[in-house]
């Protein structure tokens, strides 16, 4: 049977406060784009993404085979085409890549017209990221719904009483609500990424809680006339396919009282929650 879109919204007219928060290599889309890793010849070696997961910490500790070649660390710069530099580049992979493990949450997540955050070991500008979305809405990228997204954008207007406004712009102010996060963009290491990445995960969980007590007093207002209104609780869904990044998320939220985050394993390719 078709799985029945829920739009974001309870059968009462509140949104569901589901939000989600997603690595993009390997778990959204799997891209094209390569580290370089150098071999014991000197020879550079492109290694993708999801080998680099597996690899990452044994470069530069410990030799291993890897296309017939022996690596023995990084290349000069080994991240170049995950930086800035290559911002054009990550425009043109992303509508070359195939669907990700997290890709079907990801395509629900923005017909449904909810908040996500993308959390990425990359080091691009934001304003790639973000463009890299609004590429995939404008070109119903594998199943991305431009129309149903504009219907429940609509919806959220209506719910918090805004004005409508045009198509595009209902879809660009979307896209400023949402959050993206390129943690090595500026600095910091794409080799060791999981405490940035928990850093970029506290400052969304901390918005999102603020719209979340907004939300909640446009619902009481709605639901006050019949005296039964009870305050949601958002919820924050985070996956991704490398399970050190997973792991150290896990271990940083899981025992906080006011925890609104579970985190899933996408490694290997299949979706699973980590406990």
């Amino acid at each position: 049977m078709k799985r029945q879109i829920k739009e974001g919204f309870k059968g009462e007219g509140t949104p569901d406060m589901k939000y989600y928060a997603f690595d993009w290599d390997d778990n959204i889309v799997h891209m094209p784009t390569k580290i370089v890793v150098r071999s014991e010849d000197g020879e550079e070696i492109g290694m993708s993404t999801d080998d680099f997961a597996e690899h990452r910490h044994d470069l530069g500790k410990n030799p291993f085979k890897y296309k017939g070649e022996t690596i023995v660390g990084f290349a000069e710069d080994p991240f170049r085409n995950f930086r800035t530099a290559g911002d054009k580049d990550f425009l043109i992979d992303a509508m070359r890549a195939k669907e990700g493990p997290a890709f079907g949450d990801f395509r629900e997540a923005i017909n449904n017209g909810s908040i996500f955050s993308i959390i990425t070991a990359r080091g691009h500008n934001p304003q790639t990221l973000k463009q890299a979305v609004y590429n995939y809405i404008v070109s119903g990228y594998n199943g991305i719904d431009k129309d149903q997204l504009i219907k429940n954008l609509k919806k959220y207007r209506t719910f918090i009483g805004e004005e409508d406004m045009s198509d595009d712009d209902l879809i660009k102010s979307y896209l400023e609500l949402n959050k993206y996060h390129p943690v090595t963009f500026g600095e910091g290491s794409a080799a060791n990424p999981e405490e940035l990445k928990v850093r970029a995960m506290d400052e969304f969980v901390s918005y999102i809680k603020g719209m979340a007590g907004i939300l909640n007093k446009r619902a009481f207002i709605k639901n006050d006339i019949s005296n039964n209104f009870i305050p949601m609780e958002p919820s924050i869904g985070f996956s991704d396919d490398d399970i050190r990044n997973v792991e150290v998320m896990s271990k940083h939220f899981k025992d906080k009282p006011d925890n609104i985050v579970k985190t899933y394993s996408t490694a290997g390719g299949i979706k699973k929650e980590y406990k």
